[in-house]
């Protein structure tokens, strides 16, 4: 009777011990969480972003805070940033690496995205967008599915047939979750691009109309619609459409993407 009792009472104290545990925990991540956020108030929006983004001054800041902790991954992530912009991707990588290795979750679909449009690892870039769809799900990374960026490294892979599986597939679902308004032109340009590489030039033409019904001006959607149509005999169309492409491409009328300031996207046209 004595051993149950004992026994017992050893359960309970082992529960309430279990419990007392937990708490904590969860104090302890609440308190580094306020740390957290202090040091990025610190070293972060009142230090690196008082700088020019390519400064040493920016860098240094960051290193301060990540020598206070350094498992901040929006630190790593900040510190990143500008490397890509000015072309170290290897250097970047790094950065971005530790990111992913604090916060998975928000950081890994970003690196397989600069490693799509930045570094043009593609085979690298493809591989973590499907292990980040295992994990977390289908979703958008700066303003794009994941898929279509899949579908942009199997084109520059020239693994075409492929690419226009997945900008297939990723159309009907972006139909299904945002509806037909949400289409974007570019989504649009690489689907026909996919054809086109394929030589189902009556195939790209329909997808080449569809995002000129968005983007009228769209300069690479004309030129590449214009091979198209001297492809398929239709000669005289296609020179008043190349002549369009050409004057609205020197108007600047191109890929309108925030980085191509930075970076070049593929098939983007260069009009200088």
């Amino acid at each position: 009777m004595l051993l149950l009792i004992a026994t017992i009472f050893s359960c309970g104290q082992k529960s309430k011990s279990d419990k007392d545990l937990a708490e904590n925990k969860l104090t302890e991540l609440k308190v580094d969480k306020e740390k957290q956020d202090m040091i990025i108030d610190e070293h972060l929006k009142n230090g690196a972003w008082k700088h020019e983004l390519y400064s040493r001054e920016w860098q240094e800041e960051i290193d301060k805070g990540l020598a206070k902790d350094s498992t901040i991954a929006y630190l790593w992530q900040q510190k990143a940033m500008p490397m890509f912009k000015q072309g170290k991707y290897e250097v970047g990588m790094e950065f971005i690496d530790n990111a992913v290795k604090y916060d998975r979750q928000r950081w890994q679909d970003y690196r397989a995205f600069i490693k799509c449009i930045f570094a043009n690892t593609y085979r690298e870039s493809i591989a973590d967008f499907e292990d980040y769809k295992k994990r977390f799900g289908n979703g958008y990374v700066m303003d794009y599915t994941y898929d279509f960026y899949i579908g942009l490294s199997y084109l520059q892979l020239n693994e075409f047939e492929k690419a226009e599986q997945i900008f297939k597939k990723d159309l009907e679902f972006q139909l299904k979750d945002k509806g037909e308004d949400w289409l974007h032109h570019l989504d649009l340009f690489y689907f026909g691009i996919s054809k086109y590489e394929q030589k189902d030039y009556l195939g790209a033409i329909e997808i080449f109309d569809k995002a000129l019904e968005s983007y009228p001006d769209f300069s690479e959607v004309q030129i590449f619609k214009a091979d198209c149509l001297r492809k398929i005999g239709k000669t005289e169309e296609a020179k008043e459409l190349q002549k369009l492409g050409e004057i609205n491409g020197r108007k600047g009328n191109t890929i309108n993407e925030d980085n191509v300031i930075y970076e070049r996207y593929p098939y983007q046209i260069r009009w200088y």
